[in-house]
């Protein structure tokens, strides 16, 4: 079975995440869009589009418990099959899962507290 098929989004904590965001668009020249991040479409050699997007964020972390300041999103195949997996080895799972138009999501905690994103992303994405 599959697991991890990539990178889906880096989401990390500021204690002050508007100034942060500033800071980065105003630099690093990063898109932030209204809802406080940027969507990097993935494209090939060529530049042409690919049909993926990794998403960074800059929030205030509240989200992130039981982790910590940053959190990874990576991207499934089969999240049910993987959640299943990963309980069968051991390994903690959250509860709770959410289904949305942004495909599903389902957390795990690593042996450090880090709280990990796995998503399935809709079909065709």
């Amino acid at each position: 079975m599959k697991r991890v098929t990539g990178i889906g989004g880096i989401f990390f904590s500021a204690k002050d995440p508007a100034a942060l965001r500033a800071w980065y668009q105003a630099h690093l020249g990063i898109d932030v869009q209204v809802w406080g991040g940027a969507a990097f479409r993935w494209v090939d050699d060529a530049d042409v589009p690919t049909g993926g997007t990794t998403v960074w964020s800059i929030g205030d972390g509240g989200n992130f418990a039981p982790g910590k300041a940053f959190m990874v999103n990576y991207r499934v195949a089969d999240l049910d099959a993987l959640l299943a997996k990963l309980r069968e080895e051991g390994c903690e799972v959250l509860d709770e899962s959410h289904d949305s138009e942004y495909g599903k999501f389902g957390w795990v905690v690593d042996p450090e507290g880090n709280k990990v994103e796995l998503w399935q992303p809709p079909e065709g994405q």
